[in-house]
């Protein structure tokens, strides 16, 4: 299942919340940087390291003082390779991936967070998620943070038919 949510992804009380990050786990635009501030401390510690990360996995660590348990984090970029709709998919799908293996029921991610522009970082959330193969069940919802009421519309057609 597929919701719209319009609230600060920060403060979602979800299983885990979508971090676009880079191949070190630095924040990847606004929407990441402001996980970082509410996560804390604790979280910058949580995130480290200790070798670079491939563009396109997806690493779950503790969230530090979020609401949400856990921050899945897609490695969409490194010093090499920016950030394209492709790089930001494989890491999607990395992330369903991860939150199936850790049984994960609830995921949050932004349309703003992804680093694409809302409409392509929509279509990319609805397609990755509707296409897992062979489920479990697990992460069972997808919720989709809208920044203001006028995205829920271009995010609902994505949600009928999954097609630009």
């Amino acid at each position: 299942m597929i919701r719209i949510v319009e609230r600060a992804l920060p403060a979602l009380a979800v299983d885990a919340v979508v971090r676009a990050a880079d191949h070190h786990l630095h924040p990847v635009g606004p929407v990441s940087e402001a996980i970082d501030r509410e996560a804390g401390d604790r979280f910058a510690q949580l995130r480290q390291v200790q070798a670079a990360l491939e563009v396109g996995v997806a690493v779950v660590t503790g969230a530090g003082d979020l609401a949400a348990e856990f921050v899945l984090h897609v490695v969409v970029q490194d010093a090499d390779r920016v950030l394209t709709r492709e790089t930001v998919r494989r890491a999607l799908i990395s992330a369903w991936h991860r939150a199936e293996g850790w049984q994960l029921t609830t995921v949050a991610a932004a349309v703003s967070g992804l680093g694409l522009a809302p409409e392509q970082a929509a279509l990319a959330l609805v397609e990755t998620f509707r296409d897992r193969p062979g489920s479990t069940g697990y992460p069972a919802e997808l919720h989709i943070v809208i920044d203001h009421p006028d995205q829920r519309g271009m995010v609902e057609p994505f949600l009928q038919n999954g097609t630009l």
